[in-house]
C-alpha cells in the first residue's frame, strides 16, 4: 500500500472497530472534563474514574474547588499518579478560573494552557470534547501506532501531532484520536505486540 491507501485503510478499520467514540473520562461538563484530562497524565483512565466521583462530589464547579484546600483534595485523589502535585495545581487553576474567567473554563487553547498543570495535549482534548474545535491531541498511544504505520517519525509529540494534522481530514481529527488510542489499548500495544494478529499491521 502506498500512504494515500494506508491512511484510507486505517480510517475505514478505525471507524468499523470503534463507530462510536465517547471520552473513557467520566465527566459532566467542560470543568470536570478539564480535572479529569489533567489528572490522566500519567494514570490510567480507570486510576482517575475511582477517584472523581468522591472529588466531583465535594466540588463539581471552580468555585466550589477553590474553596477547598489542595491538601483536602491531595486526600481524595492520593491514589493517582502524582497526586500532590495534580492536587496543588487544581486548587490554583480554580482559583485562576473564578478570578479571571468568571468560573469558566476558556475556550481558546492559550488560555487553557496558561492554566497551571494545563499542556498542550490537555488543553487539545478539552478544546476538542467539550467545545468540538478540531484538535489532534497526541498520547503515548497515539505516538506509537503513528510512527508504527509509517505516518510519522516518532521523534517527538510535536511532529507527531503536525503529521497527523496534515494526513487526516480536520473533520476526523476529534474522533480519530479517540480511535486510535482505542485501538492502541485493544490491538496494538507496546509490549508484546503481534504484528500478524493486530487488523491494521498485518494489512499495512
Amino acid at each position: 500500500m502506498n500512504k494515500k491507501e494506508r491512511i484510507q485503510f486505517i480510517t475505514e478499520t478505525l471507524n468499523r472497530l470503534y463507530p462510536e467514540t465517547r471520552i473513557p473520562l467520566d465527566h459532566e461538563d467542560p470543568f470536570t472534563l478539564l480535572i479529569a484530562v489533567l489528572m490522566s497524565a500519567q494514570s490510567t483512565d480507570v486510576s482517575v474514574n475511582k477517584v472523581t466521583p468522591a472529588l466531583f462530589k465535594l466540588a463539581n464547579t471552580p468555585i466550589k474547588m477553590s474553596k477547598l484546600s489542595s491538601e483536602k483534595i491531595l486526600s481524595v485523589i492520593k491514589t493517582v499518579g502524582l497526586a500532590p502535585g495534580k492536587a496543588r495545581n487544581i486548587q490554583r487553576l480554580s482559583q485562576i478560573l473564578v478570578e479571571a474567567h468568571d468560573g469558566k473554563v476558556p475556550n481558546s487553547f492559550e488560555e487553557l494552557e496558561n492554566l497551571p498543570g494545563v499542556g498542550h495535549k490537555t488543553a487539545s482534548v478539552v478544546m476538542s470534547q467539550a467545545f468540538g474545535v478540531p484538535a489532534f491531541p497526541v498520547d503515548t498511544h497515539i505516538h506509537r501506532l503513528m510512527h508504527r504505520w509509517k505516518l510519522s517519525n516518532g521523534k517527538t509529540v510535536v511532529q507527531t501531532e503536525a503529521d497527523g494534522k496534515r494526513l487526516f481530514p480536520e473533520t476526523l481529527w476529534n474522533t480519530l484520536h479517540l480511535q486510535i488510542i482505542f485501538f492502541g489499548r485493544e490491538y496494538c500495544k507496546a509490549r508484546g505486540h503481534e504484528e500478524t494478529l493486530c487488523p491494521i499491521c498485518s494489512k499495512i
